[in-house]
């Protein structure tokens, strides 16, 4: 296996000539190879040693600021949150052992779900767990063989392999283009079921989608709407509700896809709606049926962080200061960054190549700086970048201390 990855013109075959299955991935094997050839650290797989708080873990032995974790309001430390946990750890065990249709529904699974009722305002909420498990599960149950996904070129790998689990056909337009979405949306057979997919916050570049106006034009052909606010939920809008709720639109979104893993600060997905017939989906909606339910611990600490999450005005105001401070420092220091403006809490600054962003992440490490090194093909447009995620939790001399390791960094690598 050896020589497949030094050479990846000759692929390793098993008896009888046949290519070996892992052959497809050898030009990654070699990309990988070849970053690490030249002696930079392995960015994607750091381990943490020991976590600290929200913003600070012990990595490589070393103190290391975070700014790449999605932990948006700072609830993995939380007291109330760590309790809630530990309790349910000794009410209810590890785990259920079992999926939501069997044995799997604890008393926790329904309070998280009417925390989420009250938290959206809406009537239904369904979890799931894992957020990818929410996309893949529900974009596959409600559109499949004859119907229609209009969809963001730049959307979630759930959210595609949600439109490829279910067999609809998929119509891409290019990235926050509202006259795109709206000519695929002409060219629909009358009478095909139309489901339009969209994200609040798209999660590589940090740039927010113009909701209001897609809503509108998805409304006017017929079509059936969903979000994914992943990345704004609790943060974004007067409530936290996200982008829809900052651009007046929830109302007309028929289904908001949501993570705990970001904002909440565990782990799970969910989605939640106001149709009058969504409660037929936990009978339908595979990933749901066939997969365990989320550990009672899980479920409890979640809860206790949405409810907590209705009153955190304070908590989204700092944040919003610390997406503003940053975005201005990076960008006054010289970097290119995704966003003329700050648009939400990911900050993602563009690298020349994937090896000079590799070197310039492993500056960022020996800096006591971990940020998200992402590369193509995950990227848009192939670009390499360092994916900066801030916390509610990060103090104002935190930022400042992330502006000078960036400049820092920055020069040693040739960056700026």
């Amino acid at each position: 296996m050896t020589e497949a990855v030094s050479q990846p013109d000759q692929p390793w075959t098993i008896e009888g000539g046949t290519p070996d299955l892992f052959s497809k991935f050898d030009p990654l094997i070699q990309m990988r190879e070849n970053l690490l050839a030249s002696g930079v650290e392995d960015p994607f797989s750091l381990v943490m040693e020991k976590v600290l708080s929200p913003t600070v873990a012990v990595c490589n032995g070393r103190e290391t600021i975070l700014l790449g974790t999605y932990n948006y309001m700072g609830m993995t430390f939380d007291p109330d949150v760590i309790a809630a946990g530990k309790q349910a750890l000794d009410d209810f065990g590890s785990g259920t052992t079992g999926s939501r249709v069997l044995n799997g529904t604890y008393a926790g699974h329904r309070a998280v779900e009417q925390a989420l009722c009250d938290f959206y305002a809406m009537d239904h909420a369904m979890v799931f767990s894992t957020g990818y498990q929410a996309n893949l599960g529900i974009i596959s149950t409600i559109a499949g063989k004859g119907d229609y996904i209009v969809l963001d070129i730049d959307s979630h790998a759930s959210i595609w392999d949600g439109c490829k689990m279910g067999d609809a056909e998929v119509v891409p337009f290019k990235h926050n283009d509202i006259e795109a979405m709206e000519k695929r949306l002409r060219r629909i057979p009358e009478g095909a079921g139309k489901l339009v997919v969209l994200e609040g916050v798209y999660s590589m570049m940090g740039d927010i989608a113009p909701l209001k106006e897609m809503v509108a034009v998805a409304k006017k052909h017929g079509a059936m709407i969903l979000v994914d606010e992943a990345h704004s939920m609790g943060f974004i809008g007067p409530n936290g509700r996200g982008v829809a709720e900052d651009q007046d639109c929830l109302d007309d979104v028929d289904f908001i896809i949501g993570t705990f893993s970001k904002s909440v600060g565990t782990v799970g997905g969910f989605c939640v709606s106001n149709h009058p017939k969504f409660e037929i989906m936990r009978l339908v909606c595979r990933p749901y049926v066939f997969t365990a339910s989320l550990p009672p611990s899980v479920v409890a600490t979640a809860c206790t962080s949405i409810r907590k999450l209705m009153d955190a005005a304070d908590k989204r105001a700092h944040l919003w200061e610390n997406s503003r401070t940053l975005h201005k420092g990076l960008k006054d220091a010289g970097f290119q960054l995704g966003t003329e403006t700050p648009q939400s809490a990911i900050i993602s600054v563009i690298m020349p190549d994937l090896e000079r962003g590799a070197a310039m992440w492993e500056a960022l490490l020996h800096e006591g700086l971990y940020v998200n090194l992402a590369r193509p093909p995950a990227t848009p447009a192939n670009m390499t970048l360092l994916r900066c995620s801030l916390c509610a939790e990060h103090s104002a001399e935190q930022v400042q201390q992330i502006i000078g390791m960036f400049q820092r960094a920055g020069a040693r690598a040739g960056i700026v």
